[in-house]
């Protein structure tokens, strides 16, 4: 190994500059702390990488190709077989996406942040070598650390795993696969699988269960589900890949399983893509020899101020075990920590109540606050439930079997009518749910949303006229 060089020392060092960490650290910058930042990868983390940045462009993407299809009930022709040049869009999006990464460089920069490339290694609570991306090590001393090194997508052990592709793959990908299988019903399983199916590819999703994002509202479960296999995606319900082999001609042979039966099926398709869930990226760091408190799946575990069970530690984001998995959220919370800390607000702290999120599935999906079981197992009978399934204006002009859903639910409590959850699904829920989140953050009532006037003929409308 090369030899250590001389101990940088600083107030507040950040491990891991993805969208929390830079947040932080360019706070707690701003109050005039002397900030040092370690980062093993690209600047911007998951989220400008394999996240939420590429994402949304491939979702737009997929978007346009499915307006393309629609067209038609508009009185549009000349686009019943409209090309798409997937090495082109890869190019531009890379572009983009290395873009950010200069600007994030950039802004380290320009509130003097010093920063190394390389990975982190707890040496004591207050120190760590950094082993350079460059060669050598550096160590670093400081009064506060903060670990906000985010998470990797998992893959199943089983035959041929190294054959299949994660989430940050599907990035990767050089061309547009003809087929694929996915595994994975969660949101980012959900989200690549529409995508892809909305693009063209032939779609074999499969899931262990019955439903779609098994953690949202019924509600948003069973529409979802239902639209989805109205698209066309290949939905196969209680099953799991079990293995995968390389049978030539660019094609993988699937082994799946039925959970009850046990019985065995195969397909065969270009690409294998599992979106299983993700781990905390802690390994490297040696957080266990500090003796710092995990919980049963590797999240660091802190309290609401993001304190680790050692004082000068903290965590926020993926890897912490705040159960939000988003990048907003380890954005605010960053921020309130280095508020705290060197920004004179000592009870500076980001609520983890009544807090927005989006699927960008096909279609969008938003929700906030308590689902209807949540709500009825934490208030019981002073749950009051209003919810609307309708056809938005958009499919008006298109034949019966080519009418996507919108659902609706506002979940209430009390005499009051406080609202504790809104769920929709449905064309533009994304831009719907960001100004109503507002409205159930300040602690809207279902009086508040009538009293609103509607605006028509827009979807959204009817969550302001639900009777």
């Amino acid at each position: 190994m090369a030899p250590v060089t001389q101990t940088e020392e600083c107030d507040y060092l950040v491990i891991g500059i993805g969208s929390g960490g830079i947040a932080s650290a360019r706070r707690a910058a701003k109050h005039g702390a002397k900030v040092i930042s370690i980062e093993s990868k690209r600047y911007g983390g998951t989220c400008v990488n394999v996240g939420c940045v590429p994402k949304k462009i491939t979702w737009n993407a997929a978007s346009i190709s499915e307006t393309f299809k629609d067209a038609r009930a508009y009185g549009f022709g000349g686009y019943d077989t409209p090309t798409f040049d997937w090495p082109l869009f890869k190019k531009k999006r890379d572009a983009y996406v290395k873009r950010l990464n200069g600007i994030y460089e950039n802004n380290l920069n320009k509130d003097e942040i010093k920063h190394f490339k390389g990975r982190a290694k707890f040496v004591a609570k207050d120190e760590v070598d950094v082993a350079l991306n460059e060669g050598g090590t550096q160590r670093i001393k400081a009064k506060h650390i903060l670990i906000a090194t985010g998470g990797r997508p998992n893959v199943p052990k089983i035959p041929g795993a190294e054959l299949c592709i994660d989430s940050d793959g599907f990035f990767d990908l050089e061309a547009q696969p003809k087929s694929i299988a996915t595994s994975g019903a969660g949101y980012i399983g959900v989200e690549m699988s529409g995508m892809l199916h909305a693009l063209g590819t032939d779609t074999h999703f499969f899931i262990r269960g019955q439903k779609l994002l098994r953690t949202f509202d019924p509600m948003i479960q069973d529409t979802v589900t239902k639209e989805y296999e109205r698209q066309g995606v290949h939905l196969y319900k209680g099953a799991q890949i079990t293995k995968v082999e390389d049978i030539g001609n660019g094609l993988k042979r699937v082994t799946y399983q039925e959970t009850e039966s046990k019985k065995e099926g195969t397909i065969e398709v270009e690409q294998v893509l599992f979106a299983t869930g993700r781990s905390p990226e802690i390994e490297d760091l040696h957080v266990k020899d500090l003796g710092l408190k995990l919980n049963d799946k590797n999240h660091i575990m802190v309290d609401e101020y993001q304190n680790t069970n050692i004082g000068n530690i903290y965590a926020i984001g993926d890897v912490s075990d705040s159960g939000f998995e988003l990048t907003p959220v380890a954005i605010a919370a960053g921020r309130r920590l280095s508020d705290r800390l060197f920004g004179g607000k000592s009870d500076a702290h980001l609520s983890y109540e009544n807090i927005p999120s989006v699927v960008f599935a096909h279609p969008e999906i938003g929700s906030i606050g308590l689902t209807e079981p949540a709500a009825r197992e934490k208030y019981g009978d002073k749950v009051k439930i209003y919810k609307t399934e309708f056809t938005g204006m958009y499919y008006a002009m298109m034949d019966q079997e080519d009418k996507g859903p919108t659902a609706y639910k506002i979940i209430c409590v009390g005499e009051e009518e406080k609202v504790v959850g809104l769920h929709i699904l449905g064309q533009g829920s994304s831009e719907i749910l960001q100004g109503f989140g507002v409205a159930i953050k300040m602690g809207a009532t279902k009086k508040d949303f009538d009293n609103c006037v509607a605006i028509h003929p827009v979807s959204a409308e009817e969550l302001v006229t639900m009777t």
